[in-house]
């Protein structure tokens, strides 16, 4: 069953979390946007189906009037919103020459592209975001750079305090080696160190007696290069999530959002779903965080921002420190040349650079679904539903009517997913806060496009940590919230299972 809170009583669940005056229009708990005739529809096609004997109108195209209904192969994810003008699909293809676009350290003959580090993970966006899908965890000769380490610690003293019940900051990093392990480094510096993982398999015993061998990672670091490590910095791993349908996300309306959330669960369902309310780095203002793993980012562009900065050092507007995430005791990272250009400003990725990968980041399709008509798949639709899997993977939203670009405006979507943190228990806990993410709280991820991870990507890994190696595996890792979920699954028998399986599959 869904739970979720009447918007009457969302404007006091909004005001308690920001114990201030009224909540900014990013926090809104009603749709403005709206007609009361659309908020009448938008309610009935959102409303959960009770009829599995055949698809939902419109549930083939999941990405609403953008959905790629191209043949499916390795592209599948990079392909632009259908729905997008002539002159967009222009500013798509520069974007993507963007996102793709291998930076160089500095200086450097090809000035536009200069100021890749000192300190990086990646050359490329594209690098990480693989075919603009998952990333995978290092295995045999496959390197770190589709997956890395998050290092944070929580406050510890009241100014730190402070600072964060004032949502200036989300964390503190590591004094020595700051928010992220970086394990690559321009010539004549050396990278931060190496992240190692090791894995011990656990057996599971099913319902109908079957066994499933789940790998439990930890995490560590190799070679050090600037001294140890603080003893208070948790390591957290974070595999690089695929690009598709972010603008349609962006444009889910916050009231939408927050109208499943329930902290408190006050229907006693045992799930708590709550939003990361951080600050707008433009604006300042409290607002509803929805991207990455924690839901510790507002918007694309922040998110991107973020990524140019920790990942590749290289600095924006957003974030205009040219050295990255080279801290203070890195002394000889500091001393490195930057490629800051004054001819094309203060910053290495200028606003018109930032603009374009936002946009191709704003506009990457969503696949068409697959196979949604068949038996198999809808018994499977069933299962997830009567398992209670949607009361944190919400199956459908309609986008704001009033959303900057035609193409994501009063979409139809079918993300599957809230939006908001969960306790997903100790197992998958990482111990490392984010603004109002607890070290075991995650964001619910959008499952669409998750059937084609091996089509795009060639393999299977998922969860937070690529830990899981099938879908089935992926499930039985759930645990705090969504316990009862997982072992409702794991007490079906094996058609039953199956059949999830091939609904998730179809996505």
């Amino acid at each position: 069953m869904l739970r979720g809170l009447s918007l009457a009583v969302l404007a006091s669940l909004a005001a308690s979390a920001l114990a201030g005056p009224p909540e900014p229009a990013g926090l809104a708990t009603s749709r403005a946007d709206l007609t009361p005739k659309d908020l009448t529809r938008v309610i009935a096609v959102t409303k959960p189906t009770t009829d599995f004997s055949k698809p939902e109108q419109f549930e083939l195209m999941q990405g609403g009037a953008g959905t790629s209904r191209k043949d499916v192969n390795r592209d599948a994810f990079s392909q632009s919103s259908a729905n997008i003008t002539f002159e967009e699909e222009g500013t798509f293809k520069l974007g993507n020459a963007l996102f793709r676009k291998n930076w160089v350290s500095s200086p450097s003959s090809t000035q536009a592209s200069d100021g890749l580090g000192p300190l990086f993970n990646e050359r490329a966006c594209q690098n990480c975001h693989l075919k603009d899908g998952r990333g995978r965890p290092p295995e045999g000769d496959a390197g770190t750079t589709s997956m890395f380490l998050r290092l944070a610690r929580d406050a510890s003293n009241e100014a730190e305090k402070a600072a964060l019940a004032d949502r200036k900051v989300l964390n503190f990093p590591d004094p020595v080696y700051g928010s992220q392990l970086q394990e690559l480094a321009v010539p004549g510096l050396k990278g931060e160190g190496r992240m190692h993982v090791d894995y011990r398999e656990r057996k599971v015993t099913l319902g109908d007696g079957s066994v499933v061998s789940l790998r439990k990672p930890s995490y560590s670091v190799d070679g050090l290069a600037y001294g140890p490590l603080d003893p208070r910095t948790t390591l957290s791993p974070r595999l690089t999530p695929p690009m598709i349908g972010l603008g349609l996300i962006e444009q889910i309306a916050p009231a939408d959002i927050l109208a499943h959330a329930d902290p408190d669960d006050r229907n006693n369902d045992g799930i708590s779903g709550k939003p990361n309310i951080v600050r707008d780095s433009r604006s300042s203002e409290p607002t509803l965080g929805r991207f990455g793993w924690k839901a510790q980012k507002p918007s694309i562009r922040e998110q991107a921002a973020g990524a140019f900065s920790g990942d590749i050092g290289i600095s924006t507007s957003e974030m205009p420190k040219s050295e990255g995430d080279c801290t203070t005791a890195e002394k000889a990272c500091l001393a490195m040349p930057n490629g800051v250009q004054k001819r094309l400003g203060p910053v290495e990725a200028a606003p018109p650079v930032m603009d374009l990968v936002t946009f191709y980041s704003q506009n990457l399709a969503v696949p068409a679904r697959r196979d949604l008509d068949t038996g198999q798949v809808l018994a499977g639709k069933k299962l997830f539903y009567d398992m209670g899997c949607i009361s944190c993977h919400t199956p459908k939203f309609v986008t704001r009517r009033d959303a900057p670009n035609k193409a994501q405006a009063f979409q139809l979507i079918w993300p599957y997913s809230d939006f908001l943190l969960h306790d997903m228990g100790p197992d998958l806990a990482d111990g490392q806060a984010v603004g109002e993410a607890t070290g075991s709280e995650w964001r619910t991820p959008p499952l669409w496009g998750i059937g084609l991870t091996k089509t795009v990507n060639g393999n299977n890994f998922f969860l937070h940590d690529g830990r899981a190696r099938t879908l089935a595996e992926a499930i039985l890792w759930h645990g705090g919230e969504a316990r009862k979920a997982r072992d409702r699954f794991a007490a079906a028998d094996a058609a039953d299972r199956d059949a999830l399986v091939k609904f998730l599959e179809s996505l």
